[in-house]
């Protein structure tokens, strides 16, 4: 797994500065060196662990950039960070594909390199559609998109483009061209903003018409960007990188927003309105799926005897645990010890057995309440595979059954027959 960056500088206070940054930020295990000797004894080492560098430009060893031409003809990823600016020279290093050229002009600039290496490592998981129908241009954008790391799919117009969104529904950029035969790109836009919102995915026009009301048409009809062709590319990644990060902005509040505050489990409302569509699919596709509705044993009594403070380090505890079993399929906290879970293409055997096994684990578990108590916890569980019309009706039956095990003595999960 290529979980490293090398991260070279000859500057001590340069390398303190960057050691500090990468501590604190960067999600990826940094390596570091002070010459060009240093860095390619680390490269042999570590050239199966290393995802991309960031190289001062000129170094002790390596005072004409050597050390990135080298990076480069190995074809690994580098972002420069250099107190010069040469035009030519970054002019160069961008034709021959650095991911970024930062110069050192302050601790913004130190910062935001880092961040490039974050952003890299996140790029894999994104995957951008380029829609484009002169193959020149689309290989173009496409080599700048896989320089970045991006998953890259093409479509030579848009129709082609709407059946690649049938196939990777989970595409999360367009870049589309204007001017296209069978449908253009303002046709294509249109298309997809009946669907999906801008919080779901992001859409870049293109033209190398003139910009001027084309950009508008285009914003107007629901892309976030417009570039005008030829671009700078430079220009094409500020933009790319601008509008993926505030994509990622808002799923986060998005996401924030369908979670319950203490746990971080899904709340109830985000649970039913997941759950209808998963049940409208099975009963679609005639597939199974079960409802566990789990209730945490005299949860109220922990409150009782050693607070709600106490009572809400239980929660969480339980949430984590719960979430690091059974987080596959949809998890939720309702209220105060009440959790759900929806599992699609389990039967209820299968479910009973899944949850019998989570019951046994949690009551082996000692949990700290306070710095000289600890509490175990056990819970009583109701679980249905009956498909009912509707998720509430699935809830109740499965509520039926929790409460057939509170009444045969708690810690017990019971379920169909």
């Amino acid at each position: 797994m290529k979980n490293k960056v090398l991260i070279v500088d000859d500057s001590h206070v340069m390398l303190k500065i960057l050691k500090h940054l990468a501590k604190h930020s960067l999600n990826l295990e940094p390596l570091f060196a002070t010459s060009m000797a240093e860095a390619l004894v680390l490269y042999d080492e570590h050239k199966d662990e290393l995802f991309a560098g960031l190289i001062d430009l000129a170094l002790p060893d390596a005072p004409e950039g050597e050390l990135v031409d080298f990076l480069l003809r190995e074809k690994f990823p580098v972002v420069v960070l250099t107190g010069s600016y040469n035009e030519k020279k970054r002019d160069d290093l961008v034709k021959q594909g650095v991911v970024d050229y930062v110069i050192k002009e302050s601790r913004y600039s130190y910062r935001y390199a880092i961040n490039m290496l974050n952003r890299l490592a996140k790029n894999q998981d994104i995957k951008v559609l380029v829609v484009e129908d002169s193959r020149q241009y689309r290989k173009h954008i496409s080599r700048l998109l896989h320089a970045h790391k991006y998953q890259v799919f093409e479509a030579a117009n848009g129709l082609e483009a709407l059946t690649q969104l049938d196939q990777h529904p989970d595409i999360k950029m367009v870049i589309t061209d204007y001017n296209m035969p069978e449908m253009n790109g303002f046709e294509l836009v249109q298309s997809i903003r009946k669907k999906l919102e801008k919080s779901n995915m992001v859409i870049i026009g293109l033209s190398g018409e003139d910009g001027g009301l084309l950009s508008i048409k285009f914003i107007k009809n629901g892309a976030n960007d417009f570039l005008n062709k030829p671009f700078q590319q430079e220009e094409f990644y500020c933009r790319i990188t601008n509008n993926i990060e505030s994509l990622e902005q808002m799923q986060m509040i998005q996401d924030q927003a369908n979670r319950d505050y203490l746990t971080a489990l899904f709340h109830r409302r985000y649970f039913c309105d997941q759950g209808a569509n998963l049940l409208a699919n099975a009963h679609a596709t005639n597939t199974e799926l079960a409802l566990a509705v789990i209730d945490l044993d005299d949860f109220k009594q922990v409150n009782d005897e050693y607070g709600h403070e106490a009572g809400d380090i239980v929660l969480t505890y339980f949430a984590k645990q719960l979430n690091a079993v059974l987080g596959r399929f949809l998890v939720a906290r309702f209220e105060g010890g009440k959790f759900c879970v929806l599992v699609a293409g389990l039967n209820n055997e299968q479910v009973v057995s899944l949850i019998d096994g989570f019951k046994t684990h949690i009551a082996t578990q000692l949990i700290d309440v306070t710095d000289d108590d600890f509490v175990r916890v056990t819970f009583s569980a109701g679980i249905t595979n009956a498909k009912s019309s509707s998720i509430n009706g699935m809830l109740n039956q499965a509520g039926e059954y929790l409460s057939q095990a509170k009444d045969a003595g708690k810690n017990i999960v019971m379920g169909d027959e």
